[in-house]
């Protein structure tokens, strides 16, 4: 079965030209014309998804070859397309760079692709990179050009007239702090966090709905994959997963990977001072917990029905900021240290720089699993872990898998549909 949807990969020369903000303009724009936008973000991101899908009105998903495998990708924008007006894909670094990289999904699933290119520092130049761009792969389509942080209407015309024929404009972004969404380590701030994050959206696409430039992209034809075969190894069990600012990095993937196994998720607050709720396992996922160590360390009633939780050889799983959390103590960058839950013997410190980056696959006693890691965090974990991750690029981040009874704890963040039955036999007592 074929479905067919208007879609764009929305890509740029390099990181930081703005592909996040532009993707968040035009979702929020075609959003607020009626269309129903489904946005996708290329690798495995976080923060950028919490943005889209605040622009959008939709869950975003992550597009990744390599963790979750091609069908993976097909059947999601499959499924998208049933339903979308539209289809947006932002891509990951450059167009070109890593493996695959986002020119290789464009290309295996027809896409085009729309560059944004940051041109607050040139003029002419915009053009030949353009051109370049346009030119590198005979194999990729790219339909336009943005320019993002342009300075005026002048400006705009030169980077405009700069374009070589059979490439088209997209329109541009302006030079505003007004519109800019802000950073801190690991990527942009979550929007939750962002009380003023509508208006900042609704600038975005206000400006570039200025333009009278919204005509959609060409459509699309999207294939069905072969059907997922998944068995209910969670029937009846109910998982309680902390979720809040300090446990916000989850893949909505996961979510469903894990209900479609037949598990009832419950969510709980380990920074409202919430206890755990009645639950056969518990997951504590990614995040900022070196953020907000006095409220973790205040929740005592928490660290007391975890360590019993795990007394008790119930399972666990620890991702990254959920391992931090699980140790006996996390220190901030400033030296600010507070206890935590005290699940597994060891202790971290945020660094400065960051520590570990990388995609990863690691095979364990339920099958192989794959994610990446990426945190600022060194950790000292006083026991011997259970496997070591590794990196299909060569890389230097292998992260150590710790269990302890039916605990797991990693640095790994791990995209459960990559094995949903190994990821859901996690969470089995």
């Amino acid at each position: 079965m074929t479905r067919h949807c208007p879609a764009l990969l929305v890509s740029a020369p390099a990181s930081g030209q703005g592909k996040t903000s532009v993707t968040a303009a035009l979702a929020r724009a075609h959003a607020r014309q009626g269309r129903r936008v489904r946005v996708f973000k290329t690798g495995p991101d976080f923060l950028d998804p919490m943005i889209l899908e605040r622009a959008s009105g939709a869950p975003v998903y992550q597009l990744d070859p390599w963790m979750g495998g091609a069908d993976d990708v097909r059947a999601r924008l499959y499924d998208a397309a049933g339903d979308a007006d539209l289809i947006l894909v932002e891509g990951v670094m450059g167009l070109f760079d890593g493996a695959p990289s986002s020119a290789d999904l464009a290309v295996a699933h027809g896409l085009p692709v729309m560059a944004v290119i940051d041109g607050s520092a040139m003029a002419q130049t915009f053009g030949a990179l353009a051109q370049g761009l346009a030119s590198y792969r005979r194999d990729l389509v790219l339909s336009g050009v943005l320019a993002n942080r342009v300075g005026s209407a002048y400006h705009a015309d030169l980077l405009r007239g700069s374009l070589p024929p059979g490439i088209d404009w997209y329109g541009t972004l302006p030079r505003d702090a007004a519109m800019a969404l802000p950073e801190r380590h690991l990527g942009l701030v979550a929007a939750g966090e962002l009380a003023d994050i509508d208006a900042r959206l609704d600038a975005l696409a206000d400006a570039w709905l200025a333009q009278g430039v919204t005509v959609l992209p060409p459509a699309v034809a999207f294939t069905a994959p072969p059907a997922a075969a998944g068995t209910r190894l969670l029937e009846g069990l109910r998982i309680a997963v902390a979720r809040d600012a300090a446990f916000a990095f989850i893949y909505q993937a996961n979510l469903d990977t894990l209900r479609a196994a037949g598990a009832e998720l419950t969510f709980f607050s380990p920074v409202a001072g919430e206890s755990l709720p009645a639950c056969d396992a518990v997951w504590l996922p990614g995040g900022y917990p070196e953020l907000h160590l006095d409220a973790l360390a205040a929740n005592h009633f928490l660290r007391r029905d975890l360590r019993a939780h795990v007394a008790a050889g119930r399972p666990l799983l620890a991702e990254c900021g959920g391992l931090l959390y699980a140790l006996e103590r996390l220190a901030d960058r400033e030296g600010r240290d507070g206890e935590m839950a005290g699940l597994l013997p060891g202790s971290a410190t945020m660094q400065p720089r960051m520590a570990a980056l990388g995609m990863q696959e690691a095979h364990l006693p339920e099958g192989i699993l794959r994610g990446h890691s990426f945190h600022y965090a060194k950790a000292d974990v006083h026991a011997e872990p259970l496997a070591k991750a590794t990196n299909p690029h060569g890389g230097p981040t292998a992260e150590s898998v710790y269990r302890q009874g039916r605990m797991t704890a990693s640095f790994v963040h791990f995209y459960f549909p990559s094995n949903a039955d190994g990821a859901a036999q996690l969470f089995l007592p």
